[in-house]
């Protein structure tokens, strides 16, 4: 189905052949991927040699040298394909963005021998950096998980990640550790697969994105070079602003955009071709159905519109609610649509041999990612209020 109501102005550089060739092998494969519960090694290999894992490297170093505009064009879309497949790398888009961003507090020889093999090789990152207990890193807390210095200079890593998304077929990860210092600091090291003395956990048994891998990984004695020390911080010093994480909440926007565009496909194709005996005609003729599918692109080319807004803001340097707003409303929009789907479909819809239940499982995901709706209402909240205090008040 056409998705031109929204004018995509940057275009992503890509083979569009070739891409969308790739996505549409991996949209057949992704109930086999969402049944087998594993990462999805197949849909990589397909998108490796269309350059899409090398979209946000420089073009010095052999990428393609894009940005956030077009990243969020192709995660929408793989988000339609599989979104488990988005999942993973929209991850590896935000670490590539990062680590290009100026105040990247990276070693720059590290930060380029990570970009340079996302082009040459293909090569995934991503970070291990919650806890169970912890939670998210983005609500404060300090790790569990140490890192000891040993005699050498090198660190010991030991304890346990949770939701390591996309760990078996990741090349790079980071870690975060608090050290076992006098006065503890919070460190981040890069590890790569060659790293001894760690294992992954098969843990991940959500009802969605099955196929994002994201288990959890055990830390027993892990060492670590110190060249491998990417970043470290006082855990009482004012929150980390960490740069270039603020296309985190688009692209994340983007892939549960794509899971409300698959399902809004299925559902026209559907109502096309489901003809009730009773009718005489397809469900499509029906004029209560073009209100409520009107409702559900409502929705969809809203959602579209508020991300190329907060698209356009991060480009602009604006440090914008637009990000988080975006997020939010792309989350509550998958939802919403997919349940009307369900709701207008019925037995069928929730048949396992038809995408939509899959795509409702995968739409409830959204809630979970950071940032969460809570933290993104009470923040506008907070800011709509300020904005109407009395002016006795501010003076």
């Amino acid at each position: 189905m056409s998705t031109a109501i929204i004018d995509v102005a940057t275009p992503h550089g890509l083979d569009e052949a070739a891409f969308a060739a790739a996505l549409a092998r991996i949209a057949e494969l992704a109930p086999e991927h969402d049944a087998a519960g594993r990462f999805p090694a197949a849909a990589f290999e397909l998108l490796r040699p269309t350059g899409v894992l090398a979209l946000t490297v420089p073009a010095e170093l052999g990428g393609l040298g894009k940005g956030i505009a077009e990243a969020v064009e192709v995660i929408e879309r793989i988000g339609a394909a599989d979104p488990s497949v988005g999942l993973i790398l929209q991850w590896n888009y935000v670490n590539h963005l990062a680590l290009r961003h100026p105040d990247s507090p990276w070693p720059r020889e590290l930060a380029e021998r990570v970009l340079r093999s996302a082009a040459t090789d293909g090569t995934l990152i991503n970070g291990v950096n919650v806890e169970r207990e912890l939670g998210s890193l983005s609500r404060g807390g300090v790790p569990a998980t140490t890192a000891t210095r040993l005699p050498s200079g090198d660190w010991r890593i030991d304890g346990e990640k949770a939701y390591a998304t996309g760990i078996s077929g990741l090349h790079w990860f980071t870690v975060t550790a608090t050290t076992a210092e006098p006065e503890p600091r919070i460190a981040t090291f890069l590890l790569d697969r060659s790293a001894p003395d760690w294992e992954v956990i098969p843990t991940w048994n959500h009802l969605g994105l099955r196929a994002s891998d994201t288990q959890s990984v055990l830390f027993s004695g892990t060492v670590v070079p110190h060249a491998r020390l990417v970043d470290v911080r006082d855990p009482a010093g004012p929150p980390q602003r960490r740069p270039g994480r603020e296309a985190l909440p688009l692209l994340l926007a983007a892939n549960y955009n794509g899971v409300a565009i698959a399902a809004r496909d299925w559902l026209v194709r559907y109502l096309h071709t489901r003809v009730p005996t009773a009718l005489g005609a397809p469900l499509a003729t029906v004029p209560r159905f073009h209100d409520r599918v009107g409702e559900i692109e409502a929705g969809i080319q809203t959602s579209r519109a508020l991300l190329r807004q907060g698209v356009a803001a991060l480009v602009a340097g604006e440090r914008s609610p637009l990000f988080g707003l975006a997020k939010h409303v792309a989350t509550a929009t998958a939802i919403r649509v997919t349940e009307s789907a369900l709701d207008l479909t019925g037995n069928p819809g929730l048949d396992r041999r038809h995408p939509l239940e899959r795509h409702h499982r995968d739409a409830m995901v959204g809630r979970i990612h950071t940032p969460q709706s809570d933290a993104v209402l009470a923040q506008l909240g907070r800011d709509a209020i300020a904005l109407g205090r009395p002016a006795e008040e501010l003076s």
